[in-house]
């Protein structure tokens, strides 16, 4: 059973920064892509950033230049980094892995950025 486990979220002030982490069960080569979702209160789910199993990433457009996605392969873990934080990005955070088999989810850690 695939199983992926978030921490890292939490409070932080404008300008800040957290890391998000999201270990899987199994290897993360198993897994075509891995990445993070967001949604805010009346707000749809939308695509944060996601990193392919060939090391390629994709970010939505409101973060690049501010969240890093990344891997260790060893940790089958993979990571956010969230830097220069708004109130914009207060969240639930889901990871998100998807491969042959099926799309599979994290239960969500929040993020919440005070002004």
């Amino acid at each position: 059973q695939v199983q992926l486990v978030e921490s890292g979220g939490g409070l932080v002030q404008a300008g800040g920064s957290l890391r998000l982490s999201c270990a899987a069960s199994g290897s993360i080569f198993s897994y075509n892509t891995m990445g993070w979702y967001r949604q805010a209160p009346g707000k749809e789910r939308e695509l944060v950033a996601f990193i392919a199993s060939g090391g390629g990433t994709n970010y939505a457009d409101s973060v690049k230049g501010r969240f890093t996605i990344s891997r260790d392969n060893a940790k089958n873990t993979v990571y956010l980094q969230m830097n220069s934080l708004n109130p914009e990005d207060t969240a639930v955070y889901r990871c998100n892995a998807r491969n042959g088999f099926g799309n599979y989810w994290g239960q969500g850690t929040q993020v919440t950025v005070s002004s």
